[in-house]
Parts: C-alpha cells; structure tokens; sequence
C-alpha cells in the first residue's frame, strides 16, 4: 500500500444527486460546508452549491456531450495537487458518484498516489425520476429486476456489445442514461429481440432540476420523437412493465 505523503487533504468524492438540493444526503451536504475546495460537474452546480463552505475555491470541471468539456487527466490533475496542498477537497459529482460517472478513474489516480478518499453515496437520476412520476422501479410480480445501462460508448453511439436478451426482458425495468441520441437505434434492437413497440416509457428531462418533465410514452413513440434530435437538456429513459397511470400527478 503507497503511503501517505505528510500533510495530504482528504478528498471526498461527493454525490450531489440530480440537482435538487433536498435531495443531498446529510453527509454530502456537511462536506461541502467543509470543503475548502469544490471541484464540481456542470450537472452538481446551481443551488447544490449553495450548500459549500461559503470561503471555498470553486472550480468548475464538467462534462457534458457535444460541449467543450475539461479532460479527464486534466482533472484528476488538479484533485491531486489540492489534495497534496493539504485542502480538504470535495469531487462533486452528479447523480450518484457510481453510476456513469468515471469514479474508477479518479479512484485510481488517487490511491497511485497515495492520497485518502472516501466515497459518499448519493441519489441516482433513475430513482429520482420514478419519484417524481409517483411510481415504483420495480413491480411486484411484472418487475422483478431492474438495470442501469448506458446509450452511448466513447463516440457517443448505441454500444456494439449491447445484451439484447437482457434489454428486451419484458420482467425488466430498464434505466437508460445518456441515451437520447442512440435511443431510434436501441429500440430497433428491441423490436427485433422481441420486446413489443408499445412498452412503456417515461422521457425524464432535467431530473431535480427547476424545468424538469416528466413523459410517459411508449418506446416506440420516443424512438420516433428522438429520430434526428440534438439534446439540449440531460435525460433518463426508463422502460419496461412501468406503473405510469400516476407519472407526473404527484406534486
């Protein structure tokens, strides 16, 4: 095991959840009033911030698709020089830190070089969404398992490796992320492995965020309507034996 060089800050690889400050956990809220270094994704920013120690450094470091975005050598760079400063440095990162959000890559730069971490567990956007829309990821006798997956590789396209027979289990609830794009061609690959057009959905857009919408749909009707769309918002793509009869009647 690297040893600790003297004087090294602990970093905390923060989970800010979707965007909606209610939803930090107590832990996650008192390292950011801690922190006297924030290095936050463009999604964990807004009033989530608010919440960080009013003296903090604040340094923007987010990705997001199609935009310019920091690299992430560039990144991990600058967690580890705060850290060997001896600041207390918070990650920010949106959602939970675990899902889709290059964790590993951070972790592994930090235990190269020796620095202490934590990992503090937040709110995923696939919850948060079925939370909002009043219903359940899973259903009693029609859900019995539920799946994260990405809609996109490093190029931004539907993953060649995809396991269709998982994707179009009809006893799945299926959570896309970052899946707006490859979306037409997901459901193409649906359609042919099984899974009927008319499976539900529910279009989760800005997820904890002040202009949040919530659309339930069908798959093969959101395949139609995301044919050719260049996102300007993130979203989440749930589908499978969802109970929407109450998505988007809960306040």
């Amino acid at each position: 095991m690297t040893e600790t060089p003297p004087g090294t800050g602990l970093v905390s690889l923060v989970s800010a959840g979707p965007g909606d400050p209610e939803l930090l956990t107590l832990k996650a809220a008192r390292r950011l009033a801690e922190a006297e270094v924030v290095l936050f994704d463009d999604l964990a920013s807004g009033p989530v911030l608010d919440h960080a120690n009013p003296d903090a450094e604040l340094i923007a470091v987010g990705k997001r698709a199609g935009r310019p975005s920091a690299r992430q050598e560039a990144v991990n760079r600058l967690i580890l020089d705060h850290a060997r400063s001896g600041r207390r440095v918070v990650r920010l990162k949106s959602g939970d830190a675990g899902i889709f959000g290059r964790l590993e890559e951070e972790l592994v730069a930090l235990a190269q070089a020796g620095i202490p971490f934590e990992i503090v567990p937040g709110v995923t956007s696939a919850s948060a969404a079925a939370a909002a829309a009043g219903m359940p990821l899973t259903r009693r006798l029609t859900a019995r398992r539920l799946q994260f997956v990405t809609g996109a590789d490093v190029t931004g396209q539907l993953p060649q490796d995809v396991n269709w027979a998982a994707l179009a289990d009809p006893q799945a609830t299926t959570a896309v992320f970052m899946g707006q794009r490859s979306f037409p061609a997901l459901v193409a690959g649906l359609r042919a492995h099984g899974l009927p057009g008319d499976t539900p959905a529910l279009f989760a857009e800005a997820v904890g965020h002040p202009g949040q919408r919530l659309e339930p749909t069908t798959i093969e009707a959101l395949a139609r309507r995301l044919e050719g769309v260049v996102p300007d918002q993130p979203a989440l793509i749930l589908y499978g034996p969802l109970a929407l009869a109450e998505a988007g009647k809960q306040a």
